[in-house]
Formats: structure tokens, sequence, C-alpha cells
């Protein structure tokens, strides 16, 4: 099918399967490895479009389905899409819906046609096909639209994941053929399959013929076992094109991101850096901090030392710490440090990438993020020992 962006890339890691990369989407450059930080309703909680934009933020999400109820299809057209709704000139990306449909509702039943659910407001039912999917995320004019795919639990075993499969397969067909702007939105396919490594070989054969300008790992992040998360993760980087960009959806714990890029993984996204921020707790190099507790009262330095975010300039955790969950004012600074905290680690890991230094970068990170080598998590090291990166070595 057409494709509306271009991957470039600029480097690999010599020891792992890590890539430094330019993606150029219809908006704008976005460097990868990235982190898109999740704007579910037109804006990340507690942070506006201009704030994001002003931490150089290259590409966020939008929600299909929020948009969709609400400021609804009919607005979104006489606005003429998202950007100008939200005054963000940069790239957006948009999920199918399909998620929220199983995450947030209750769901009646996923059939054939599509997913059919019962109503938020009055518990009528609802259907989300395929098309409507793709006609919503057209009306948003995202950069990069998610095709509707079956969603499961990664939990689920059984038949009922080879379902979800072809399924989802059927589907990316049916999203393909109602793409209406394809010279200028890319669409993704997202490989399903569970945590049964031939379905996900046989999802990514079947998905790969249908040439999509990417493909996304999706069905993971779920509560599976990490050390089942991590070689699914891994084998589809090994089956999926290299010139293609590779989105793990979900993903966004800071260890989590340096095996994933390790592994092969350009992009990410997950709600957990502003959600985490309103509960007071902040994202540093050094492990995570949390705000609320009362040794931050009397501390005057910066949440983290270094980092130039505007939080960071301009407040002590000292402030912090006295509005920390008591205010929005203080659910708005964590915020931003946190997203600045995300953009920077992916910075920096795409600057070692280029110096081929990510194994040394690997290294030094789980080092001041963990701290003792025995609070290293047990599948982290084994993903990385995959990659030829040992963290338990002398």
């Amino acid at each position: 099918m057409k494709s509306a962006l271009t991957f470039e890339t600029i480097a690999r890691c010599s020891t792992t399967k890590a890539k430094a990369s330019l993606l150029t989407l219809p908006h704008g450059p976005v460097n990868t490895p990235v982190f898109m930080p999740v704007g579910t309703q037109g804006t990340l909680k507690g942070i506006t479009p201009k704030q994001l934009e002003d931490l150089n933020c290259q590409i966020m999400l939008n929600n299909t389905y929020h948009l969709g109820l609400k400021p609804g299809q009919e607005t979104l057209d006489l606005v003429n899409g998202a950007h100008k709704f939200q005054k963000w000139n940069r790239n957006l990306l948009t999920d199918s819906g399909g998620f929220q449909m199983v995450s947030l509702l209750k769901l009646a039943k996923i059939t054939e046609e599509g997913v059919q659910f019962a109503s938020p407001h009055d518990g009528s039912l609802m259907m989300l096909t395929p098309e409507h999917s793709i006609s919503l995320q057209n009306s948003i004019g995202a950069d990069i639209l998610m095709q509707l795919d079956d969603v499961i639990s990664s939990l689920t075993t059984g038949p009922r994941v080879e379902e979800a499969m072809w399924r989802s397969i059927r589907w990316l067909d049916r999203c393909i053929a109602a793409h209406k702007n394809q010279d200028r939105q890319n669409l993704f396919a997202i490989i399903q399959g569970g945590l049964n490594k031939d379905l996900r070989r046989q999802c990514i054969e079947e998905m790969v013929k249908r040439d999509t300008p990417g493909y996304a790992v999706g069905g993971l992040s779920g509560g599976e076992e990490k050390d089942v998360f991590w070689q699914i993760v891994s084998l589809c980087t090994d089956l999926l094109p290299k010139t293609k960009p590779i989105y793990c959806m979900g993903v966004g714990y800071a260890e989590d991101l340096v095996v994933c890029v390790a592994l092969g993984v350009d992009m990410f996204d997950c709600v957990y850096p502003t959600r985490t921020a309103r509960f007071g707790n902040a994202l540093t190099m050094n492990g995570i901090l949390s705000l609320k507790s009362g040794k931050f009262a009397n501390d005057f330095g910066p949440i983290e030392e270094g980092c130039d975010c505007p939080t960071c300039t301009n407040y002590s955790r000292s402030y912090v710490h006295l509005v920390a969950t008591k205010d929005t004012v203080g659910c708005h600074l964590v915020s931003v440090h946190n997203v600045a905290f995300q953009l920077r680690l992916m910075r920096k890991m795409r600057e070692a990438i280029i110096r081929d230094e990510f194994p040394s970068f690997i290294i030094n990170f789980f080092a001041s993020y963990f701290g003792d080598k025995s609070r290293y998590p047990g599948w982290a090291v084994n993903a990385l020992k995959s990659v030829n990166v040992d963290l338990m070595a002398s």
C-alpha cells in the first residue's frame, strides 16, 4: 500500500539490535527511538500542546475512541482535523479505539463485523467496525493511524488467541480498503498472536504481505511474565522488516524502554509518566522519587540535578512536595518533568547508539537507576544477555 513516510536508519549498535533512525512524517521529522506521550482527548493530562512542543516532543498520541465521542467526528471534520483543533503542528498517532472498547467499557461481544459494546451514555448497543475506526482516524487527520484489531488480554490462552490473530488480519484488509488518505496518513498493522511464538510468526508472515508503512507489536504489557514479554518482542523485531518502523504498544517504564530499544524497537507509548505524576512520583535517572515523602519538605534542590525542564529550572523539591497530589499545580509540575525525563532518556539512548556506545549506556543506566545489582530485574538481565550485554559481569 502507499506510504506517506520515510524511514532512514542513521546508525546501528554493533552489539545489540538497537538502531537510531530518522522517521519523516507529514508534520515533520521524528528522531527514533522515540517515546510518544499519550494525549487522550487532545492533550496530555496537565500539559498543554504548546508546553509539549516546548519540551521538543515530535509526536504524541490521541485516542480515537475519546475524540470520536467528544468533540465527535462532525466537529473534527468542521475544524479540519485534530491538529488544528488542539493547535498541535507536529505529528500525531491515533490508536484504533479497540483497546478502549475492551478496557473501559462493558463489552457485549466481538463479532466478525466489529466490536459490539454497550454505550457509556444510555447502555444501548453500539458497533465499532474497521471501516468506522478508519473513518474516525481519517477525520482526526493523524500522521499514523492504527488498524482495528481484535484485542484480547495477554493472559488469554487457547483457541481464542488464534481466532483473534486471524480476525486481526482480516480486519487489517478492511482497514486498508477503507483508508481514504494514503497520501498523507500512514496505516500501521498490529501484530497479534498472544504469547504463542508460532502464532506471532504466522501473523507477521501474513501482515508483511500487506506492506503497510509500519508495524506495531500489540497484545503485550497486560500482566504477562516479563521473561515471556521480552522474548515475544525480540521474535517480532527479528522477523519484521528492518526498513520500516517497529512500534511496541503500551511500554513506558524506563527499564522497559532501554531493554526494548536494545531488542530493536523504534517507537513506544504509555500513559505512565503522567499517570504516576498524579500520585506525586517523579522519574529520574537515579530511580523514582515519591515527592509526597516528608524527607523532601526542606529539600531546596531541583527534582533532578541537570534536568533543564521548566519544573526543575524554576521549582524545588520542597515546593513540589507541598503541592504534590494536593493541588492540580503539583500534578502539572511533576507531569512536565516526567515527560521531559522520558524524552531525555530516548535522546540519550539515540546519542549513545550513534556513538556506538549503547552497551555502556545500558550498564550505566541500570547501575544508576537501580543501584545494587541485586535489585536488577531478572527478566531485564536475561533479555539484555540475549543481545550480548551482560549486566551482571564484574
